[in-house]
């Protein structure tokens, strides 16, 4: 603690420079601290170049420059607004997504458009209504897509549309896309794939005929009389959809439904073709999450052989790990797990058996970059924990797991994206103490060809506004576990004073907020705060990510217990420190970090002045089946763990100031449990403010919702904490 609290006082005593204040509007409106990005960056067939969307224009760039040469679309000169687009495998033709608007996170429609190249010539994709999901095929002859949750294609040769199903019908089937908790928690919308040889396609067909309702309330702004929005949502415990898997043969115009047996109550995270035309691969997921079978489906027949198993005491991570690559050799696949008790990658034969481990250790082989199968024995290229838990890094190595070379040069969080020939990549960099900085980047000799953007304004913008870096150091958790944290503290401290401290987490299962990386979302909110005289603290309790399946799976059957007394471990742990004010700790969070907050209001025994909780989840019964599931089981098994671990359970325990918001229109983390746990406190007489935001879904967007949010916030803990 000596040690720590030397390291932390260096930051104090540092002659205050003028600053400019942060206002809300900076981070909320006026984009005041944006980073350079890349929109919509897509690797072209010749290694030679990539494209990107700026402007409403697709620039094509030479990567032996660095720089654009062409304008290859213009979407001022064709009167439509780009949103997105993707090539044909050809490249002699663009599909052009237009006038999207989503319906929850990650779906959405929109209005396509194909653009052919040779002549210039564009036509819309469809005048049967708005679509969803448009694919071309390998063949460069057709485009598939989702409408009203039927299954279409048109064949481009004569703009010709062809209904693959007609029975698709809103809250009750759906073809060819999925349901609410397929996209919000397998993040699964687009449930439809072209064969390799663009003869058939596979599609699943969900039926929620018999998944309850949710009914969500919308003022529509003044509107006379309220409208009513029912979809299906499975809560904890509750019936799932019954979804079944479908094979399209184009040329017989028939389906073939796969045999997956008479077990329905099952999930199915992914489906792909293998490199065989009439092979499809598919991964079904149990209920309870700790079983993964891997099958290869007869195109011709619908029937499965099982391949590989993969199972779990706890739960499969189905999001984080599993992923599954088919070789180009056509006998061997590359697939991902967290068996060895950190996620690696293993070569597996095609029926399924193991060649051997492509990365071992304990450390994270955290996110597939590419896989090049030019040479004699392919190379895998990935983003991994090695080195440290809180920074990514880029390596690669072959398939036998030798000649392993890291290739990111710079400290902090780094990302890729490889040409299609992997002769180049783009490198994303950013640290705790410097924004995002894009690179081009050779790869043979692993050398910089230019410095695409480096975010120079925010770097400036930065340091006008004098942000207080992070001071990362270790807090002592409950059960004598180690936790990762930063500091951010007012650049004016001083040293014989006491500071108050706001505690900021998520907590969720596999998150982790505590990196070397520069910080968006609340980020800035925090800085201002500082510079009003708070020191902001973020940890990462038990059951975050990054460190292991052992660390992130502790947690299981029982979520918020420990992540709980972590959070008061770290609250008295702040509490000894000379420049803290211990009688003036707070705690807030959003979504799992809301739940964490008020629980920790209710259990915390005080240690807590004050607690905000935007939008949290405060009984886990409330929530959707394929995540509650995955880490608690259903509460029909395991009740206690659901009960004791709820905020509803202990309103009567509140001690200290409590501000809990949430948006009328959430359709993920209901504005029911916001309803609940205040008629818990009510019934308690517990007093504690509590604000809604009328139609807002749970990220709380739209005109000045966010300005009025953190204003809001920020005079709430200025009389509270």
């Amino acid at each position: 603690m000596k040690q720590l609290l030397t390291m932390l006082l260096l930051m104090l005593g540092v002659t205050a420079l003028a600053q400019k204040k942060i206002a809300v509007e900076d981070f909320t409106e006026k984009g005041t601290f944006r980073q350079d990005y890349l929109s919509s960056l897509t690797w072209m067939n010749n290694g030679l170049y990539y494209s990107a969307l700026e402007d409403n224009q697709i620039l094509r760039y030479n990567v032996t420059t660095g720089a654009s040469d062409s304008i290859l679309v213009d979407g001022d000169a064709l009167h439509i607004r780009i949103s997105d687009y993707e090539f044909s495998n050809d490249e002699t033709k663009i599909l052009l997504l237009t006038e999207q608007e989503y319906i929850y996170r990650r779906s959405y429609t929109a209005e396509y458009y194909v653009y052919t190249f040779e002549g210039e010539q564009m036509s819309k994709l469809s005048d049967g209504g708005r679509q969803s999901y448009a694919t071309f095929s390998p063949d460069n002859s057709m485009v598939a897509f989702v409408r009203e949750n039927n299954l279409y294609y048109v064949k481009l040769v004569n703009m010709s549309e062809h209904a693959v199903t007609t029975d698709g019908e809103f809250g009750s089937i759906i073809n060819g896309s999925t349901d609410w908790v397929y996209e919000e928690e397998l993040y699964l919308t687009k449930a439809f794939n072209w064969s390799p040889d663009s003869k058939k396609i596979s599609f699943f067909r969900f039926d929620e005929s018999q998944v309850k309702e949710y009914n969500l309330q919308y003022w529509d702004n003044g509107a006379i009389y309220p409208r009513d929005y029912r979809y299906k949502y499975p809560k904890a415990g509750q019936d799932n959809a019954v979804v079944e898997v479908f094979i399209h043969n184009l040329p017989t115009n028939r389906n073939v439904k796969v045999k997956t047996g008479e077990e329905t109550d099952v999930y199915y995270p992914k489906m792909q073709w293998t490199q065989d035309a009439n092979t499809l691969s598919l991964m079904k997921l149990n209920r309870l999450q700790n079983r993964l079978d891997i099958y290869h489906v007869n195109a011709k027949t619908g029937g499965m052989v099982l391949i590989l198993t993969d199972k779990s005491k706890t739960y499969l991570d189905v999001t984080y790990a599993h992923e599954l690559i088919y070789l180009d050799n056509g006998t061997q696949f590359l697939y991902s797990t967290e068996r060895e008790g950190y996620k690696h990658y293993h070569l597996h034969r095609i029926d399924g058996q193991l060649n051997n481990l492509v990365t071992k250790g304990n450390w994270e082989a955290e996110e597939f970059v590419g896989l090049d199968q030019s040479g004699r024995t392919p190379v895998l290229y990935y983003i991994s924990t090695e080195g440290s838990s809180m920074e990514r890094h880029f390596y690669k190595v072959d398939l036998k797991g030798k000649g392993k070379t890291k290739l990111s040069t710079k400290a902090g969080i780094n990302s890729v994206d490889m040409s299609k020939d992997f002769k180049y990549y783009i490198s994303f960099n950013h640290s705790a103490n410097s924004p995002r900085e894009i690179s081009l980047m050779s790869t043979k000799k692993n050398e910089l060809v230019k410095v695409l953007k480096d975010s120079k304004k925010l770097k400036e913008t930065a340091e006008q506004y004098g942000l207080s870096q992070k001071v990362f150091f270790d807090i002592d958790g409950a059960d004598s576990y180690q936790l990762n944290a930063y500091m951010l503290q007012p650049i004016d401290m001083d040293s014989t004073k006491q500071y108050p401290v706001l505690i900021y987490q998520y907590s969720g299962p596999g998150s982790q907020n505590v990196t070397n990386g520069w910080s968006g979302g609340h980020y800035y909110f925090h800085q201002m705060l500082v510079q009003k005289g708070y020191i902001v603290v973020c940890v990462d309790t038990r059951g975050t990510g990054g460190r292991g399946e052992k660390f992130k799976k502790m947690t299981y059957m029982n979520l918020g217990k420990m992540e709980v007394q972590d959070l008061v471990a770290s609250a008295k742990f702040l509490g000894k420190m000379s420049f803290v004010d211990a009688d003036r700790i707070g705690v807030w969070g959003w979504s799992y970090g809301g739940h964490m907050s008020s629980l920790s209001m209710m259990t915390g025994d005080g240690v807590f002045k004050a607690g905000i909780a935007v939008a949290p989840v405060t009984n886990w019964r409330f929530y959707d089946t394929i995540y509650t599931e995955r880490y608690m089981r259903t509460p029909q098994e395991n009740p206690e763990g659901y009960d004791s671990n709820s905020p509803n359970t202990y309103a009567n325990q509140l001690k200290g100031n409590f501000l809990l918001i949430h948006g009328t229109g959430d359709d993920n983390v209901h504005f029911q449990n916001a309803v609940t746990l205040q008629e818990s406190l009510i019934q308690a007489n517990k007093q504690f403010d509590s604000f809604y935001y009328p139609d807002k879904a749970h990220s709380l967007y739209g005109g000045k919702t966010r300005t009025h949010l953190y204003t809001m916030m920020t005079n709430w803990i200025m009389d509270n904490l």
